[in-house]
Formats: structure tokens, C-alpha cells, sequence
């Protein structure tokens, strides 16, 4: 096969784009260009692994990192990214769990540098770690276990059996993808367990319910597997017997996104119960309970809700819903807690409200301590924590957190023995610190902190606020000079993402600050609608038939930077992957005159076949079904393949995709860079033959990745 593909990157440019595709998309274009299958010339493109796909790869390639890396800036733009990627000041992230040889709590982390590119997993004491220069131990290398079994695994964590954390499933990919091999591991003797658990490369999940039984959900063969490609079928697993003995306990439908399962256990390790998930939507489910006689019990939950902890017996439920149980009701937004008794139908105990965030305000993450629920809660973008405890009397009493104001806060690692949580802290221009927070009193004190890696000298941070096309008010941060000119020469990178509830929070990039700020330009990130920067309902206002509304609040951020004359059309550029590479299409389709560059990451373009590529289907809840005729009609309106047209003010863009993506199809990049070049725009494509979704498999490679950006942005917006 390789000598093949080999000879066919010899061969000419028409061969990699064929004279007979412009004919054929003329043709298209007559009758409203990929609006149908028959009607799309670039189908071949979606073969991930075609001869003729991957010569086309190959040539585009040569052609862009030929342009790219033959700049004379790109070279020290990769070191610099490459130093900041292998750097070994870095803070290890932190995670509790039972020690080793004995101890009753430790700390584990997963390390990478340039000695040890695909990573370690290591662990040390609590007492060691609050130290200058911890003294780890190795518990697995993934270097030397890829070198050893010649292959290209990339870590995915390690799901360990409480309380003693001995018995562990680790979780290994393939040079990124989302598909996983999990394989039984013993921490004591730091060996894979000769006959134990191991389950073949598949999309899905794993949990232990005790020593000898695992949840599990795969591809179990034909019928098992959704339209979206993620497991519909739950089975249970005991140790000893062929995987394709394990006992069926929940089944979903095809239709469905997937289904899974998990355990809630006491701190002592205790089994609660075993859950079961069905998820109907991305954002509706259903939460069932599996009985000790193999039944199942579906729960009284609203399908638009999420179990994120649970502590003293009590399940700790966020809610994107109102709801109404008992006779009180409750809002979009809620965090409350239901007794398990209650939940399961054992007590009448009720639904009760711990905290009810205000229109400017979201949860953004909630963990558990051994007695406590602790709350990163933002405040107009800006976060801090709040612990909580059951007042005995159906009430919560809250305990706010002793941190720095004005910077995000994001939650880490919780203890199970005791109220103890770590907390990291940053900002645009601060670098991350670690605190370790007693969740009982609010105390928190900082016990590493990250040296800054680039100069934020006369830099500053600025919050503004757009006015959209419906006359919503978009919030945007602005990093910059203190004393920038308001003449519109800054070169600008506008970021954005605005799907899925995911918020772009304030934090410290050493890439941007070094390869983009340090240098004068302007970073700015846009929080608009889709996102989750303000709770459950600002993402749920640029859902399905109201995705454009997202797209507005984008423009009129670039629309706002240039009228306070921040930037202008020739020193903007914009960024975005995923979800954010569709934003960048849309700008690109329909508000091209606002830029200069966009740099658009492992895309989301032709959403007309979507949800017939990949993971696609599950995403039907945030965009509509293509297949129904009236939501098709609005996804067709915005969907920037289809939307490309001649004669447009494009700039040259760059568009970058994996080919080891099992997420989103690297067929969308491809396609769009295709079309374009057709239509006779100058596009820079590259795909990276591994990385996953996040399009790096490993250090070296994102710093491959962000010196390609970083080099592009400089020719357009700096030159």
C-alpha cells in the first residue's frame, strides 16, 4: 500500500485534482452547488484513507509547508513553541488518590517533556509534591511501552478500583483517536495483568463495579452501535469469561447518541449504585438504575440534567431545564442535591436547591470532597470558588473561597478523605497558579505557581461589549498594549468557538503571549451565544434554528474592534477549531470583508452531510437534522461549503485537519480547501497523518502545528 501511495504523489496535479471537477461543479453549482450527494465532486475527499485522498494530502502538503515552514520566521517561532511544549516548569497536574506502598493518600500525575515526548505516569506523596523538586515514582512509560510494542499510543487516562486504587483500566489511543484499547493494570507490581481485563480498540466506556465485573460499552458487533458511532449497548463483565460472554443489561436505540454506565460509591469505596445512561440527544438523556436482580428502573430525573457528584448520600444534579418535583419548582441553571433514598423511590425525601446562579453568572464546574460540594461559579467571565454543605435542615450553607479576584478558576483534583481540593488559578496575563483549598473553612493557599513565559510588559486587559444584530449585548476580552494606537494598525487575532455550552474563559497562554503578543499583536476572545458563559440559556438561545444569532454575535465583535479602531479589515485575522472552525467558515462566507487571515482548525464545513460523517450525528441537538426538510433549509443558509461563491473578497486562508480525527471528519478540511482552490481562492491546507481531534499526537507536533499558525498569521496581518 505504501509503495502505492508513494507512486501516486508522483504523478501531476491534474491527477490530485482532476480536470473533469471543475465541469462537475459547474454542473453542481446549476443546481445549487453540494446541495445533494450527486451533487458534491469532492465526495472522494471523506475517504480518509483513499489512495487518491491521501495523494491529494500529500501534495497539498508539500505545497503549504513548503510556503510555511520555508519562511525564515518559522524556525524560531517552533523552537520558541517547542521550549514553552517541553518546558519542565511546567506545574504537574495534580490528582488524589490511595499512595503506594502503604500510603493512605498520594498524588498522581501524567508528565510529558522533551525526554519523555508520549509521557509518564507517575506518582508521589501529598507531602512530597507541596515541594520544590517531588520525588516521583514511574508507574507506566509511555515511551518505552511504545517502543517496546511498536506502536503509537497516545495516554488517555487510568480509571483505578477504590479504595486501595491497586486494580486500574488504562486507556490507550492510537496515535489520538477518540477509539481507545483499555488493558488491566496492576500499580503495585507496575505490570499489565497476565490474563486480565483487556478490551480491543473501540469507541466507548469502562467502569469497575467490583474486582471481578466491569461495565462496559462498545462495539459489540452489528445492531450495538448508534448512527452517531458510539456504543448503544451496556453489558456486564465478569473476570474469567470471553468479552462475547458478557451479560446484556441496557440497550438503547440506533437513533440514540449513546449509552454507558457508571457507579456512585461512599468515600470508603462502598458500591451505591450502578447507573446506567442513555443519551436520547447530545443534551437529553435518561438515567437508570440497575438492580441487583438484573432489572433496570428508569429515574424521575429531567432529561435535560447531569449527575455531577455525590457526597453524604446525596446526588448532586445540575439542571438546563426548569423542572418541577414535589410542588416546588426549580430553573435553568440549578445545581440541587436529591437523596439517593429519595431518587431511587426508597423516602419521600425532596429536591433541594443549593445554588441558584443569576442571569450573569454560570456554573462552571462542581466537584465533590469526602463532605462537601464545591463550585466554580463565574461572575460576567470572571470566576471564583464556593463551597457548600447540608444545613440539616433541607438547606445548604455556603463558604466562599479565599482566592484572587479577576482571573478564572478552575477546579482540579478533589479528595474522597477529606475537604481538600486543588484549584487552579490564571488570567490573560497571569500565569497559572495551584492552590490547595480546605473546602471546609475557605482557606486556600497557593503551593505552585508558574514563572511567566513571555515579557507582559505594558500589556493590559480590557472587557468590552458588542451589540449583535438582535440587539444583544456579546461580551469580549482584549489583550493588548496599554497604549495602543486607535488607528486600526493592530494586528488582531479575533478567537472564537460558540457551541456547546463551552465557555472561553480568561487564561494563560504562553503560546499566544510569546509567538503572538510578545511580538505586538492584539488577542481577543469573543463570548458569544452558543457558548456557556452565562448558564444553560445563552446556549440554548443559538440553538438549531437560531445558530446564526452565534455567527452575528461573532461579526459584531470583529465589527466593534474595528470601529474603535483596535484593528481594521487588514490587520484581522481569525481563529477557531471544531465547532470554532464552522464559525470561521461562516465568517469567511458571509463577512469576508471584515479579514485578512483565518487559520480554520480541524473544521466543521459541509454541514448539509454532517451528521452522516463520524461522530457527526450526535451533534443534531446543536445544529438540526439535515434530513428534516425545514431545519436542512436553515442549516443551508449557513453552511459554509455550500456557500462558497467566486468573485468573493476571500483572503488566503489556512485550514489544518488530522487524518487520524475520528471526531470530526477530515473530509470537511479537505473539501473546503478543495472548493476554494476551484473556485480560484489561494489556500493553504495541511493535514497531520496522527494527532486526533486535538491534531497532535505529541509535543512535537503541536509545536509543528502552532508554528504553522503563528507563521501564517505573521505573513498576513504583520507584513
Amino acid at each position: 500500500m505504501l509503495k502505492t501511495r508513494l507512486a501516486l504523489l508522483a504523478m501531476t496535479t491534474a491527477f490530485i485534482l482532476p480536470a473533469a471537477a471543475p465541469v462537475l461543479a459547474q454542473e453542481a453549482a446549476a443546481a445549487g452547488f453540494a446541495r445533494s450527494d450527486a451533487a458534491d465532486p469532492y465526495l472522494w475527499l471523506e475517504e480518509v484513507e483513499g489512495e487518491r485522498a491521501m495523494a491529494w494530502v500529500k501534495a497539498q502538503n508539500e505545497t503549504s509547508l513548503g510556503t510555511l515552514q520555508g519562511d525564515p520566521r518559522y524556525q524560531p517561532l517552533h523552537d520558541q513553541a517547542l521550549a514553552i511544549l517541553e518546558a519542565r516548569d511546567r506545574i504537574p497536574n495534580p490528582g488524589f488518590a490511595t499512595g503506594l506502598e502503604g500510603e493512605a493518600q498520594g498524588i498522581s500525575n501524567f508528565w510529558q517533556d522533551a525526554t519523555n515526548v508520549r509521557g509518564l505516569w507517575r506518582m508521589t506523596t501529598v507531602d512530597s509534591y507541596l515541594t520544590d523538586q517531588p520525588e516521583w515514582t514511574t508507574i507506566i512509560d509511555v515511551d518505552a511501552l511504545s517502543t517496546a510494542e511498536n506502536a503509537n499510543w497516545v495516554w488517555r487516562g487510568a480509571n483505578c478500583l477504590s479504595p486501595d486504587d491497586r486494580m486500574c483500566l488504562v486507556t490507550l489511543s492510537d496515535g489520538g483517536k477518540d477509539a481507545v484499547t483499555v488493558r488491566e493494570f496492576d500499580r503495585e507490581t507496575r505490570t499489565f495483568v497476565e490474563g486480565g481485563f483487556v478490551l480491543p480498540e473501540s469507541k466507548g466506556g469502562v467502569t469497575w463495579i467490583d474486582e471481578n465485573t466491569l461495565l462496559i460499552s462498545r462495539d459489540f458487533g452489528p445492531g450495538t452501535m448508534t448512527t452517531s458511532g458510539y456504543p448503544m449497548v451496556v453489558k456486564r463483565w465478569t473476570r474469567g469469561t470471553p468479552m462475547d460472554q458478557a451479560v446484556e443489561v441496557f440497550r438503547g436505540q440506533e437513533t440514540d447518541v449513546s449509552a454507558s454506565g457508571f457507579t456512585l460509591r461512599d468515600p470508603d469505596g462502598t458500591l451505591r449504585a450502578v447507573m446506567l445512561r442513555r443519551g436520547v440527544t447530545f443534551y437529553e438523556g435518561e438515567t437508570w438504575v440497575l438492580n441487583d436482580d438484573g432489572t433496570t428502573t428508569q429515574l424521575p430525573l429531567p432529561a435535560k440534567s447531569g449527575i455531577s457528584g455525590f457526597v453524604g448520600g446525596k446526588v448532586i444534579l445540575t439542571l438546563e431545564q426548569d423542572w418541577t418535583h414535589g410542588g416546588r419548582g426549580f430553573r435553568t441553571g440549578d445545581l440541587v442535591a436529591w437523596d439517593l433514598d429519595g431518587l431511587l423511590g426508597r423516602t419521600q425525601a425532596p429536591v433541594e436547591l443549593i445554588l441558584r446562579p443569576t442571569d450573569r453568572q454560570a456554573i462552571e464546574g462542581v466537584t465533590v470532597t469526602r463532605n462537601r460540594v464545591v463550585v466554580a461559579l463565574y461572575d460576567n467571565v470572571r470566576g471564583g470558588l464556593i463551597s457548600y454543605a447540608p444545613d440539616g435542615a433541607g438547606g445548604w450553607t455556603a463558604t466562599k473561597v479565599d482566592l484572587p479576584e479577576n482571573v478564572s478558576v478552575n477546579l482540579g483534583s478533589a479528595s474522597d478523605q477529606d475537604d481538600r481540593v486543588f484549584a487552579s488559578v490564571s488570567g490573560y496575563l497571569t500565569p497559572q497558579s495551584l492552590w490547595l483549598v480546605d473546602a471546609g473553612t475557605g482557606a486556600a493557599n497557593s503551593v505552585k505557581s508558574l514563572p511567566a513565559k513571555f515579557d507582559a510588559t505594558g500589556l493590559e486587559v480590557r472587557q468590552f461589549e458588542a451589540t449583535s444584530a438582535d440587539g444583544t449585548k456579546i461580551p469580549y476580552f482584549v489583550v493588548g498594549r496599554e497604549a495602543m494606537a486607535t488607528d486600526g494598525s493592530n494586528p488582531t487575532l479575533l478567537y472564537g468557538y460558540g457551541g456547546f455550552q463551552s465557555s472561553l474563559l480568561p487564561g494563560y497562554s504562553a503560546n499566544v503571549g510569546k509567538l503572538w503578543l510578545e511580538r505586538g499583536g492584539v488577542y481577543v476572545i469573543a463570548n458569544t451565544r452558543g457558548g456557556g458563559e452565562f448558564g444553560p440559556n445563552w446556549h440554548q438561545s443559538a440553538l438549531q434554528e437560531n445558530r446564526q444569532r452565534a455567527h452575528e454575535d461573532f461579526q459584531a465583535v470583529a465589527m466593534d474592534l474595528i470601529d474603535r479602531g483596535i484593528t481594521s479589515p487588514r490587520r484581522l485575522g481569525i481563529m477557531g477549531g471544531s465547532q470554532g472552525g464552522l464559525f470561521m467558515g461562516a465568517m469567511l462566507t458571509q463577512r469576508p470583508d471584515l479579514i485578512n487571515a483565518a487559520v480554520i482548525q480541524v473544521p466543521l464545513f459541509d454541514m448539509l452531510r454532517f451528521h452522516k460523517l463520524l461522530a457527526g450525528a450526535s451533534w443534531i441537538a446543536e445544529y438540526g437534522n439535515p434530513d428534516i426538510p425545514e431545519e436542512r433549509a436553515w442549516i443551508a443558509a449557513y453552511s459554509p461549503y455550500q456557500n462558497l461563491r467566486a468573485g468573493q473578497p476571500y483572503p488566503q486562508v489556512f485550514i489544518h485537519t488530522s487524518t487520524k480525527d475520528d471526531r470530526v471528519h477530515p473530509g470537511h478540511a479537505r473539501k473546503a480547501a478543495a472548493r476554494m482552490q476551484e473556485l480560484g481562492y489561494d489556500v493553504l491546507f495541511y493535514e497531520n497523518t496522527d494527532g486526533g481531534h486535538a491534531a497532535g499526537a505529541n509535543l512535537r507536533e503541536t509545536a509543528r502545528r502552532l508554528a504553522l499558525e503563528y507563521t501564517y498569521l505573521t505573513r498576513r496581518l504583520m507584513d
